[in-house]
């Protein structure tokens, strides 16, 4: 494995890690059990690149590489050690996980999606639904509103990181991950921070 390939596969795991931990948390909110927390952590760790590799028609990740799996549950376990001396977990903590989650796999999913040869557009789409969709089934599963449908930037967000990444991965490999998840980081943080958002359409009133 090059150098190079070693910070692609180091970085995804962190990107699972953070979003274990983001899984965890949640279902501490909830109070849910030990089950109900290796089921969300999973969820959210994998649950994008899962949905992402099975539309590209690629091995799903972690079906060829248990590692993946062995983050989840030692993070989760860790988590749950550390949540022991906690009687509150501000729903701050939870997006900030949430947020470097999605630095790390809108980058890390439009990197996978280039390697296995598909366009810049395509790995743009598909860094998205790498980030979202695994949180967006964590909340679904702990009956929240997704945090994809709130008016906050969120999905805005990997689609700027995914972008940066795509235009410049091919003159700099190492900038291209490092500006693309710092981009998505800074705006998600800064959305959360100021309560950033696209325009929507208001409702009319009758007369």
């Amino acid at each position: 494995m090059s150098s190079i390939d070693l910070l692609f596969y180091l970085t995804d795991l962190a990107g699972v890690a953070v979003f274990a931990v983001a899984g965890t948390l949640l279902a501490f909110r909830k109070k849910m059990d030990g089950f109900g927390v290796i089921i969300l952590a999973s969820a959210t760790a994998i649950g994008g690149g899962t949905t992402r590799d099975l539309i590209l028609g690629l091995p799903v990740f972690w079906t060829h590489d248990p590692t993946y799996i062995y983050v989840i549950v030692a993070v989760a376990l860790l988590t749950i050690v550390w949540l022991r001396f906690k009687s509150y977990i501000p729903i701050n903590t939870l997006l900030v996980a949430d947020a470097f989650g999605l630095a790390f796999f809108a980058t890390m999913g439009a990197q996978k999606t280039l390697a296995a040869g598909f366009t810049p557009f395509i790995a743009v789409i598909m860094g998205t639904v790498s980030a979202c969709f695994g949180g967006m089934l964590r909340d679904v599963l702990a009956r929240d509103v997704p945090m994809v449908l709130k008016s906050e930037l969120y999905a805005t967000t990997c689609i700027i990181g995914a972008t940066i990444y795509t235009v410049l991965v091919p003159y700099f490999p190492v900038t291209a991950l490092a500006a693309s998840m710092l981009a998505t980081l800074v705006v998600r943080l800064g959305a959360i921070r100021y309560q950033w958002s696209l325009p929507v359409f208001k409702e009319h009133e009758h007369h």
